[in-house]
C-alpha cells in the first residue's frame, strides 16, 4: 500500500468520516494513522528503528522519518550515533541533537497493511471508550433512561445511547421483570474504567434514585426550597424519606404529596408500587424519631448520645405497629435517623424500673447498712452509686425527708468508709496479678480500675500506654450494616471516649514515646483546621475504632 497524490486527500475524509461516526476527534484519528503507518514501516525496514510517519493535516502528504540521537557513547546503533558520525549530517552538533532521515515512499503488503488497519481500529476504540466514560462518569448521581437490550444471568444489559450500561439483579426491584425494547428509568451508581471499556452500573433500589424522583416530580425540591434530608427504603416494599422547608410558608410534606396525592403517587408508580411516608426532618433527634416511627404512639424517648442509641416505648398496643411486619418499620426508622433502636412496652420498662431501683436499694442496705425504707429514699431522690452519695455536696441530703445533718454526715463517713475498703481490696488483688506500681502511680485511674486491667492482663505502664481508647471506653462497630457493642475495659466506670484518649495520650507522654511540645503544637493545627471548617469528626459511617485509631 503506497500512499499516492491521488488518495492523499482521501487519508483526511476517512479520518474525518470515521470521527464523526465514533463522535472522537479527527485528530485522535489521524494520529492512529501515523501510528499504524510508522508500524508497517518498522516491519519493513527493522522493529530496531525509530521510524515515525506525520501526514499533513491540510495536504493529506505523508512523510516517513528515521530519527537518531546525538549521544557521547553509542549503546543503541539503531536509535543513536556519536557526535563525529552526525557531523555528516548537521554542522557542529550536539549531544541530544536528534539526526532526521527522511525515508522514500513505502509499498506496504498485505500483512503489514493489514497490521496498519488493526492499529487505527485499536486506537479508535480506546478514543470510543474515553469519550464514553468522560461522558458518562460526570453524570454519576442522576437518573437516565434506556432501553432494555438483553438479560444475561439475571442483570439486566441497558441501552443508553452512546453505551451500555448494566442493572444487576440485586440493584433491581425485587418484583420487576423486563422484556426486549421495553423502556427503564435508573439512577446512575457508578462508573468504572475498565479493560473492556467503561463500565455503567445502575440501580433502582439505591435511596437516592427515590430523592431524584421526588426532586423530579417537586418542583419546591428542585429549586431548594425544600430540601431531602435522609431516605430509607426497604426496595419494593416500603419507605420513609424526611423533608425540611426553609420557606416557612410552605408545608413539605405537603409539597411532596402534591394535589391529591399526584406527585407522590407519581413516585409510587415508578417504584412498582413502593408505599411511602414522608415524615417532616427535625434538627431534634427523640422529635424526629417521634416521627420516624410514625404510624406508631411513642409515649416516651431515652436517648444515649454517646452510643447512638435511643430507646423508645410505646403503649402495649402500639408495639407491633412500631416494630412493623418483620421489623420493617422500626428498622426503616433506625435507618433514617442514623440510630440504634430499642422498643419496649410501658410495661416492660416499668419493670426494668423497678428492677433497677430494687437493685440499687439492695446495695444501698447492704453497703450503708440502712433498713429499706431509708434505702428507697436514696434511691427516689436519684442516687445511684455509692460515689455520689460519698461525694456529693451535703445539702442534697439534707433535701430528703428525715435527714438531718447529722444524718447526712453519717451516710457520707459510711459511704467513704465503703468505698476505701472497696478500693483496699481491689489494689490487694491487682497487686497478686502482677501489676507494677507504675501503674498503680498513674494519674487518673482508680483502684478498681487498676484491678480491671489488671484482670486483663495490663499491668504496667506500658501495657496500658498501647491501648487504644475505644478498647478502654467501648464503642460500636459497623458488621454488615449492623452496629455492633464493643465492651470496653473501663466502660462500667463510665470513662468517655475523650477521657480515655487523655489517660492513653499522658501515659505515652511520662513514657517519652510522644513529646508534649509536639503534641500541643498538633493540638492547635487541629483548632485552626476546625476553624476553617476543614477538621473531620467521626460522624456517619465511622466506627469508634476508626475514630480512636
Amino acid at each position: 500500500m503506497s500512499i499516492t497524490s491521488a488518495n492523499r486527500l482521501e487519508l483526511l475524509q476517512i479520518a474525518d468520516s470515521v470521527a464523526r461516526e465514533k463522535m472522537i476527534e479527527p485528530e485522535l484519528v489521524i494520529e492512529a494513522m501515523e501510528e499504524s503507518m510508522a508500524r508497517g514501516a518498522k516491519s519493513r525496514y527493522g522493529s530496531e528503528l525509530d521510524i515515525r510517519a506525520h501526514i499533513d493535516r491540510k495536504t493529506g502528504d505523508l512523510t516517513m522519518t528515521r530519527v537518531r540521537t546525538v549521544v557521547d557513547e553509542v549503546e543503541n546503533h539503531f536509535q543513536e550515533m556519536t557526535v563525529e558520525d552526525a557531523r555528516a549530517f548537521k554542522d557542529d552538533p550536539q549531544v541530544g541533537d536528534e539526526i532526521i532521515d527522511e525515508l522514500p515512499p513505502l509499498e506496504m503488503g498485505r500483512i503489514a497493511a493489514q497490521s496498519a488497519k488493526q492499529v487505527i481500529l485499536q486506537k479508535v476504540r480506546d478514543a470510543e471508550r474515553e469519550r464514553q466514560y468522560e461522558e458518562f462518569k460526570d453524570r454519576i448521581g442522576t437518573i437516565i433512561n434506556g432501553v432494555v437490550k438483553r438479560e444475561e444471568y439475571g442483570n439486566i444489559i441497558v441501552d443508553v445511547g452512546r453505551g451500555e450500561a448494566i442493572l444487576r439483579r440485586n440493584d433491581k426491584i425485587g418484583r420487576e421483570s423486563y422484556r426486549n425494547g421495553d423502556r427503564i428509568r435508573a439512577f446512575i451508581k457508578d462508573v468504572r474504567r475498565e479493560t473492556r471499556g467503561p463500565q455503567i452500573f445502575l440501580s433502582r433500589t439505591a435511596p437516592e434514585f427515590m430523592a431524584e424522583l421526588f426532586k423530579m416530580e417537586v418542583p419546591e425540591i428542585y429549586d431548594g426550597i425544600i430540601e431531602i434530608k435522609a431516605v430509607a427504603r426497604d426496595p419494593g416494599s416500603r419507605a420513609k424519606i424526611a423533608v425540611i422547608s426553609y420557606d416557612s410558608g410552605i408545608d413539605p410534606v405537603g409539597a411532596c404529596v402534591g394535589m391529591r396525592g399526584s406527585r407522590v403517587q407519581a413516585v409510587v408508580n415508578e417504584l412498582q408500587g413502593e408505599k411511602i411516608d414522608i415524615i417532616p426532618w427535625n434538627e431534634d433527634q427523640p422529635t424526629f424519631l417521634v416521627n420516624a416511627l410514625q404510624p406508631a404512639e411513642v409515649s416516651k424517648v431515652v436517648l444515649d448520645e454517646e452510643a447512638e442509641r435511643i430507646e423508645v416505648v410505646v403503649p402495649d398496643e402500639q408495639l407491633s405497629l412500631a416494630i412493623g411486619r418483620r421489623g420493617q418499620n422500626v428498622r426503616l426508622a433506625s435507618q433514617l435517623t442514623g440510630l440504634d433502636i430499642d422498643i419496649m412496652t410501658e410495661t416492660e420498662e416499668s419493670e426494668k424500673r423497678q428492677a433497677e431501683f430494687a437493685e440499687r436499694t439492695s446495695m444501698f442496705m447492704e453497703t450503708l447498712d440502712l433498713d429499706e425504707f431509708f434505702a428507697q429514699l436514696l434511691v427516689s431522690e436519684g442516687f445511684a452509686t455509692l460515689e455520689e452519695v460519698a461525694y456529693v455536696d451535703i445539702d442534697e441530703l439534707l433535701v430528703i425527708d428525715g435527714v438531718d445533718e447529722d444524718t447526712a454526715n453519717e451516710l457520707q463517713t459510711r459511704a467513704r468508709e465503703c468505698l476505701e475498703e472497696i478500693n483496699r481490696k481491689a489494689l490487694d488483688h491487682a497487686r497478686e496479678l502482677g501489676v507494677e506500681d507504675s501503674l498503680v502511680e498513674f494519674d487518673g485511674l482508680t483502684p478498681q480500675m487498676i484491678e480491671v486491667l489488671a484482670q486483663d492482663g495490663i499491668k504496667t505502664l506500658e501495657d496500658f500506654a498501647t491501648c487504644a481508647d475505644w478498647e478502654l471506653a467501648g464503642g460500636w462497630t459497623t458488621v454488615d450494616g449492623e452496629r455492633v457493642k464493643d465492651e470496653g475495659l473501663l466502660e462500667k466506670f463510665d470513662v468517655s471516649l475523650e477521657e480515655a484518649q487523655n489517660l492513653v495520650m499522658t501515659a505515652r507522654v511520662q513514657l517519652g514515646w510522644v513529646d508534649l511540645a509536639d503534641l500541643e503544637a498538633g493540638a492547635e493545627d487541629g483548632e485552626d483546621g476546625a476553624e476553617d471548617g476543614d477538621a473531620s469528626a467521626p460522624g456517619d459511617g465511622t466506627t469508634t475504632e476508626e475514630a480512636g485509631a
